[in-house]
């Protein structure tokens, strides 16, 4: 669908629910799935659209922040496994020691 304001494809193998993703969806990078989100949430908010239209974007939206959200917790605990010595008590950085803070949290 290439005329302004149109929806593109939610994606081929999507259930009527949005639960499902295609194998495509699942590969992509998360900064590509970042950015479609970040199109999707300011098409949204330009409204303008009919309702399906609507429905399928954020069927859409949600499909991308889910894959976004696996990219980020991968990455959460590539950290983590990255830095095993300062988790452990005695680690390198002792000033996180006790405090009940998430040490693979990178704020």
């Amino acid at each position: 669908m290439s005329e302004a304001g149109e929806v593109a494809e939610p994606g081929a193998g999507a259930a009527p629910d949005g639960s499902a993703q295609d194998g495509a969806d699942q590969e992509i990078p998360y900064e590509q799935a970042r950015d479609e989100l970040t199109d999707v949430v300011r098409r949204l908010e330009a409204g303008g659209l009919t309702l399906e239209q609507s429905l399928e974007l954020w069927e859409r939206g949600e499909r991308l922040a889910g894959i976004c959200t696996r990219w980020l917790e991968g990455a959460r605990a590539r950290l983590a496994a990255a830095m095993p010595a300062a988790a452990a008590p005695g680690g390198k950085d002792s000033s996180r020691g006790g405090t009940g803070r998430d040490a693979a949290a990178p704020f």
